[in-house]
């Protein structure tokens, strides 16, 4: 059976995408813990009915579980690059409020950083999306 053009390249980009969620969730969990729940909005801990603490330390979880998941569950592949792409778009209001309340986290401690931040969202959710189909 022929080798399918771009896959090693997808291989990479998965590796990569499952050691930067990996890395994040455990920045959430640990040393940047305290830090990222500025990056919470005060809607966000009512609509789930939870502090800001522990939405930090689920998102956290979940990065590691999806980071985890897509190197150990290579047939789940396809799934688990929805749902990284899904938790991708569910975080952007977070990444939104930081912007705009100008309050600094875990290396977002400027404006420019914070916009910047933005803008590399939407190649983050399409990282995810295609490094995850065949």
């Amino acid at each position: 059976m022929p080798r399918r053009r771009g896959r090693p390249i997808r291989s990479l980009a998965r590796g990569v995408l499952a050691l930067l969620l990996v890395a994040a969730g455990v920045s959430h969990l640990t040393w940047g813990r305290r830090g990222y729940r500025i990056v919470v909005p005060d809607w966000a801990t009512r609509v789930l009915r939870t502090d800001k603490d522990a939405i930090v330390v689920a998102s956290g979880a979940v990065e590691v579980v999806l980071g985890v998941g897509l190197v150990a569950f290579p047939r789940e592949r396809r799934r688990i690059g929805a749902a990284i792409t899904a938790f991708f778009i569910a975080v952007f209001p977070g990444n939104v409020h930081q912007w705009r309340t100008g309050r600094s986290a875990p290396g977002l401690s400027t404006d420019r950083a914070r916009l910047v931040r933005l803008f590399l969202q939407a190649p983050l959710v399409a990282w995810a999306w295609w490094s995850t189909r065949e």
